[in-house]
């Protein structure tokens, strides 16, 4: 019988007389010492000799992992090289005496870019709020109690920024113990709710009609590039996920057919749903795009760099838009605003939507996968909906800010 999660559970930390072997699949299997510690363990043949290599210990490795790393050991078997030898040069690349930085870095090139998208947020953050607190410190020696301080100090001011960052940290120890580079996971106990008082709905808020006026006034009076001003405007338009819209293509948008369309690779709910996103292009709102499409450096991207061109890919690039917003409203009005992220206006116009269309219709606007078997049987786009409640955001957001919002 192969293995499974409820027998790992079962077997971890349990004492026992001797030692104790159990099979799973290609080769792969649990050894289970006298006190309970369970390691995942590979057998096979090298040059016609049997060979074991050990893959990492349960629980810091999961049953999944173990396997795609059976699969990955696997591969480089049948490309005649012998995986223990590729391991230990693994483990030679990695110093022991690595920083957090250095670990966390490795962790971003080795996994994080290839499999999560956004990972570009993911680096500032802890390129902003980790590294200059404790990037420094030697991996293998940093404690629970100090990453729990730097933790909790960041819940203090950013707690939505905290809980993703404990989150990441997690997968990053975890990948890193798999690797031998660290040997224990100092943070596997701790969780957002209980020890940082921050959860997933934490952080984040929709703005008030004062402050969407106060963002239209600090667009149009900071000295960010036209392109950028678009940028923040459409956001708060269309209600988009920042890095659709930092990320999307001049060939997405048919201004002809009133169309926007993103391949299911690009949107979040892509990857299950399997489905592009359309939106449509109000009238009023064309212009803005055409502008951002002739004032884009980059040929093919809609948004490009400030100063050159590429695409506007950085989440980095953008995250300093909404303070350069506040200092004018500050400098203009004398009134110091309440922090907001790019974000935030997706969660503005949400929050505005539910009085002006029914509420699927609004997350198929936002992008979001319809409820329960809804999402299998119902595949129509609501176009017109859709149009008829930008139609009235857009009126909306003219009344609001007293001109069309087109920067």
């Amino acid at each position: 019988m192969p293995l499974t999660d409820m027998w790992l559970k079962a077997n971890q930390g349990k004492p026992r007389d001797s030692v104790q072997e159990k099979s799973d699949r290609d080769g792969m299997g649990v050894r289970v010492s006298k006190t309970g510690k369970v390691t995942f363990q590979l057998r096979y043949r090298f040059q016609g000799k049997p060979a074991r290599m050990d893959l990492g210990t349960y629980p810091g490795m999961t049953l999944k992992e173990a396997r795609e790393e059976t699969l990955l050991r696997r591969r480089q078997l049948e490309q005649g090289s012998d995986p223990r030898a590729l391991k230990k040069a693994e483990q030679g690349d990695a110093s022991s005496e690595l920083s957090n930085e250095e670990l966390i870095r490795l962790w971003f090139d080795g996994y994080c870019k290839k499999r999560k998208k956004g990972w570009e947020e993911i680096l500032r953050s802890f390129e902003i709020h980790v590294f200059p607190k404790i990037g420094d410190l030697p991996a293998k020696r940093t404690t629970a109690m100090q990453w729990v301080k730097m933790l909790e100090e960041l819940a203090a001011s950013r707690p939505s920024v905290a809980y993703r960052v404990l989150g990441n940290l997690k997968q990053a120890h975890r990948w890193a113990i798999r690797r031998d580079m660290i040997d224990s996971l100092p943070l596997e106990a701790i969780t957002a709710k209980h020890d940082l008082d921050v959860s997933q709905k934490t952080g984040g808020r929709a703005l008030s009609d004062t402050e969407i006026k106060q963002v239209y006034t600090g667009v149009i009076g900071s000295r960010m590039a036209a392109r950028s001003k678009l940028y923040v405007m459409l956001i708060l338009f269309f209600g988009c996920r920042p890095g659709e819209l930092r990320e999307a293509r001049k060939d997405e948008f048919d201004l002809e057919k009133g169309i926007w369309v993103i391949p299911a690779h690009r949107h979040k709910t892509g990857a299950k749903t399997g489905r592009p996103l359309v939106r449509p292009l109000i009238d009023e709102v064309k212009p803005m795009i055409e502008k951002a499409m002739a004032l884009s450096l980059q040929h093919d991207f809609l948004f490009s760099g400030e100063h050159k061109g590429v695409k506007l890919l950085s989440h980095s690039a953008t995250l300093g838009f909404p303070n350069s917003i506040m200092q004018v409203v500050k400098r203009i009005e004398g009134k110091e605003m309440e922090h907001f992220s790019l974000y935030d206006l997706r969660k503005t116009a949400r929050t505005n939507w539910a009085s002006i269309a029914e509420p699927h219709v609004c997350e198929v606007m936002l992008g979001h996968k319809l409820p329960g078997v809804w999402q299998v049987y119902d595949h129509y786009d609501y176009y017109k909906e859709q149009k008829a409640a930008y139609q009235k955001w857009w009126a909306r957001l003219s009344e609001l800010i007293g001109v069309p919002p087109i920067p």
